[in-house]
């Protein structure tokens, strides 16, 4: 939260800013199918995997009616249409891989595509609040999850997304007790900003331990070497240097960034929470992808940012519990971006430098090898969402450092993981048959 106040007396809800109580920024129950009149957008989307295979998807759009969107009428219809058409799009692009990319989107893809973008205030392009938010489903009466729609890369797809929704949902205590901790701040309640504070710190734990699941359900030479490329984007990127045109929208080409964790709001709202400061090229680019989140959420993060700053307050009160906990929330938050780090050099550092020596000595596995071959080269150094990947992150979790409170003992000390919380438990317990 920065220094300068504004709008401090308006209440802060979830409610307002369609946050959902028990789910967080994850769309609740998103629909399944659209109305009848779009059966030819979810006939391709649900099959992109198969028609990509086959080197078909291509014409099948060509051959795919140019449809209206005013029939599309609550909010989650326009999700699953954005995110059916964004699936299609990504598929459309990649098809043959970086080295047979098209410049042109067809105007019955393009269209519809962007007029439901616009009523979403969202890009045309995949984005994390599509594979992720609201790409999901109850398989079966005991929780288990299923993706609505996919790409090619099998169950490494599945565990990779619904892995991602589990960290999400890891995140809800947390992002519910950051209004605790604002009201907290303003009525000069200690005792309430130390049991808010506290529930954060646990919560990134459990984000923390959800993560670490990707280990066990995403293969890394499938994640880089097949899925990464569909989540690329035509910003920054060397294979599409000059953009997409969007046919029958505007004649000039349109840059979007690909996927990234940084479209996800939860780590935005505990930045602002705690005051930490992201400068340079890497705030910019964290500051742009927060036009690839829903517009409600966005305005949450900013709401955030605007209240009296939570670290001044602690500086302020000297309290030491207080203090303590607080800077367990740091020392949380700087080890799920360690955790980050490790993640992103298994699935994205070692197998780029894999790539590199297969293509160097011709030889591995054939499995392992033709993965290689199909992955985007021009994305080895970089994220999907076009940041140079590994500089980025560490810029971020040594900024993260930055908020400590000067002369703390406790600040760079290894914590012991949160005791097991329900989510913890239930993220332990996925299964991907």
């Amino acid at each position: 939260m920065g220094t300068e106040v504004k709008n401090t007396d308006t209440p802060l809800s979830l409610k307002k800013f369609h946050i959902s109580e028990d789910y967080g920024f994850i769309l609740p129950e998103p629909l399944t199918d659209l109305p009848a009149h779009y059966k030819p957008w979810m006939d391709i989307a649900r099959n992109v995997t198969e028609l990509i295979s086959s080197h078909s998807l291509r014409l099948r759009i060509h051959d795919m009616p140019l449809l209206e969107t005013h029939l599309l009428q609550t909010h989650r219809e326009l999700r699953l249409a954005h995110l059916a058409l964004s699936t299609m799009t990504m598929g459309y692009v990649w098809q043959e891989g970086e080295r047979e990319t098209v410049k042109v989107l067809p105007r019955n893809l393009s269209v519809p595509f962007c007029e439901v973008s616009r009523r979403l205030g969202l890009p045309p392009i995949l984005i994390h609040a599509d594979t992720v938010l609201a790409n999901w489903k109850k398989r079966d009466p005991d929780g288990n999850l299923e993706l609505l729609l996919t790409l090619p890369g099998g169950e490494s797809v599945r565990g990779f997304f619904l892995v991602t929704l589990l960290v999400e949902l890891a995140a809800v205590p947390g992002l519910k007790s950051i209004l605790d901790v604002i009201n907290g701040v303003h009525y000069n309640d200690v005792a309430m900003v130390t049991k808010a504070l506290d529930v954060v710190s646990q919560a990134i734990d459990s984000m923390k331990q959800a993560l670490k699941l990707m280990h066990e359900y995403v293969d890394p030479s499938i994640f880089y070497g097949i899925l990464r490329i569909y989540l690329s984007g035509w910003k920054d990127n060397p294979s599409m240097p000059e953009g997409l045109v969007y046919e029958g929208v505007q004649e000039k080409p349109m840059e979007f960034s690909g996927g990234s964790a940084a479209q996800s709001s939860i780590l935005h709202c505990f930045d602002e929470l705690l005051g930490v400061q992201h400068k340079g090229d890497g705030g910019a680019f964290l500051r742009r992808m927060r036009d690839y989140m829903p517009p409600s959420h966005k305005h949450f993060i900013e709401d955030i940012s605007c209240r009296p700053s939570l670290r001044n307050f602690v500086l302020q009160q000297a309290d030491e519990h207080l203090t303590h906990t607080f800077e367990q929330c740091v020392a949380r938050l700087v080890d799920f971006r360690s955790c980050h780090i490790n993640i992103v050099t298994r699935y994205i550092t070692i197998p780029a430098s894999r790539a590199k020596q297969l293509r160097a000595n011709k030889q591995g596995l054939v499995d392992e090898l033709d993965a290689i071959r199909k992955a985007p080269t021009a994305l080895e150094e970089r994220g999907t969402g076009g940041s140079g990947i590994m500089v980025f992150l560490k810029t971020v979790r040594d900024e993260t450092k930055d908020v400590y409170i000067p002369h703390c003992t406790n600040g760079n000390q290894v914590l012991p993981d949160a005791p097991m919380t329900a989510i913890q438990k239930a993220a332990s317990e996925l299964t991907i048959e």
